[in-house]
């Protein structure tokens, strides 16, 4: 009865434990969601031509009223907000900021994520989605439009349309995962051999920009150099809605392997004796990770560390758990690179800055403070 008794006694603290640490994580992905909020309202107010936060609030349902005036009672409920006191508010903050934020929210949350699985899958805090030579190869796709004029489907405009480099990119993007599928099926889907093959493909797919860049004139090399330096200027509400079901599938299925992930972290062979295909996991979700990641690089361009970045923040806050890792992930990578771009285009505004050199600076920083700080524990 004794042992019973302290048996229970032990149990009860482990799930008061457990408790404590499960709200401590709601609490903290609940801060991370509100900053993010707060960087979005703060994002839509500042600019060229700075409003009030009110009225960025009163822009947003005042077009929603719009849009649902036939609607009974909806219409009505967002028409009681009234409009807003900037005549110009609705058009700057609907039409041009809003698809900017939601582009720019979008490409850190599929990047975050992707890199945080791809972490977990290879058990490696060096890998992010560019290791696997992901954005050489989407880099390489968006040159040869730029450079030769041509897409994807052989459609020939000159000087490559828009959706021309969308589709080069991601479509590249994809190839180099294939490539990598293709050398495993050989080799084996060992860690070690994937990101070999990744880091291999990654160099020759940089030889091709360089050789693409090295035949392009003035006017075509400053156009590539663009896109490769990442930017939010190719935003609309055609893009967000391209990107947004894609990023919520991909997303979904991977926070669906949380458990998987959990179990492959402790090793190959302990995840396969509790009965996981360890090869098909792995290849599952760097499918996934590469979609979510090339589709939203194919609209802007190469934007570095965030993948990186992110997971490790989200590792020193809220553990490895991927059952928490994956949503942390999202919204620090959307918070990040959200605020990164507002600074890109108000610092010097009107000019912008391209984000992606904001955040190679931000991401060296970062990880030259965790080699002074030596912080490895905190990777893996």
């Amino acid at each position: 009865m004794q042992e019973t008794g302290e048996s229970r006694a032990e149990w009860k603290e482990v799930n008061e434990l457990y408790r404590q640490r499960y709200l401590k994580r709601l609490a903290l992905l609940g801060t991370i969601s509100a900053l993010l909020v707060l960087a979005v309202l703060y994002s839509a107010s500042v600019g060229t031509a700075p409003l009030s936060i009110g009225d960025v609030f009163l822009a947003v349902m005042h077009n929603i009223a719009v849009k649902t005036a036939g609607i009974p009672l909806i219409g009505q409920l967002f028409a009681l907000f009234g409009e807003p006191q900037s005549g110009t508010a609705e058009v700057i903050v609907v039409n041009m900021r809003l698809p900017r934020i939601m582009l720019a929210m979008l490409t850190g949350v599929c990047l975050a994520v992707s890199g945080a699985v791809m972490q977990g899958v290879l058990r490696n805090p060096l890998v992010s989605p560019f290791t696997l030579g992901l954005a050489s190869a989407a880099s390489f796709g968006a040159a040869i439009t730029i450079v030769l004029g041509t897409g994807i489907l052989g459609l020939f405009i000159a000087g490559g349309s828009n959706y021309d480099i969308i589709i080069n990119a991601f479509v590249f993007g994809l190839l180099s995962m294939m490539l990598i599928y293709g050398i495993s099926r050989v080799r084996g889907t060992s860690q070690a051999t994937l990101i070999l093959a990744g880091v291999v493909l990654g160099y020759i797919f940089q030889a091709g920009v360089i050789i693409l860049k090295y035949w392009s004139n003035n006017d075509k090399l400053k156009d590539l150099e663009m896109w490769l330096m990442g930017g939010m200027w190719g935003a609309s509400w055609n893009a967000v809605l391209i990107l947004l079901p894609i990023a919520i599938v991909c997303i979904v299925l991977l926070a669906l392997k949380a458990w998987d992930l959990n179990a492959l972290s402790a090793g190959d062979e302990i995840a396969r004796n509790l009965g996981i295909r360890v090869e098909r996991l792995r290849l599952y979700c760097l499918l996934l990770a590469t979609i979510a990641a090339s589709s939203c690089l194919a609209f802007t361009g190469v934007v570095g560390f965030i993948g990186l970045m992110a997971p490790h923040i989200c590792r020193m806050l809220i553990g490895n758990d991927h059952r928490y890792l994956i949503p942390c992930s999202a919204l620090m990578g959307g918070l990040i690179l959200l605020l990164s771009d507002t600074f890109a285009r108000t610092v010097f505004s009107p000019l912008e800055i391209p984000v992606g050199i904001i955040m190679y600076i931000i991401g060296g920083i970062f990880f030259l403070y965790l080699i002074l700080r030596g912080k490895e524990s905190h990777i893996y």
